[in-house]
């Protein structure tokens, strides 16, 4: 039993099949969280800016 343990751990060490698609699958996270994070601060600035615009115009038309 203790041979046939160690003979499955070796094997699964070994066994580099499917390592590929979890390399992929990690790029892609990574590349989601960049995404993410450029998109978020993009939209804080647009607010940012939408609100001076709306303020602005506020001010002029006098209200």
């Amino acid at each position: 039993m203790i041979g046939k343990i160690k003979a499955f751990s070796e094997r699964f060490a070994q066994d580099e099949s499917g390592i590929s698609a979890v390399e992929y699958g990690l790029l892609a996270a990574g590349i989601a969280l960049v995404v993410y994070t450029a998109a978020s601060g993009v939209g804080t600035d647009l607010q940012s800016i939408y609100t001076k615009v709306g303020t602005n115009l506020s001010t002029a038309a006098g209200s």
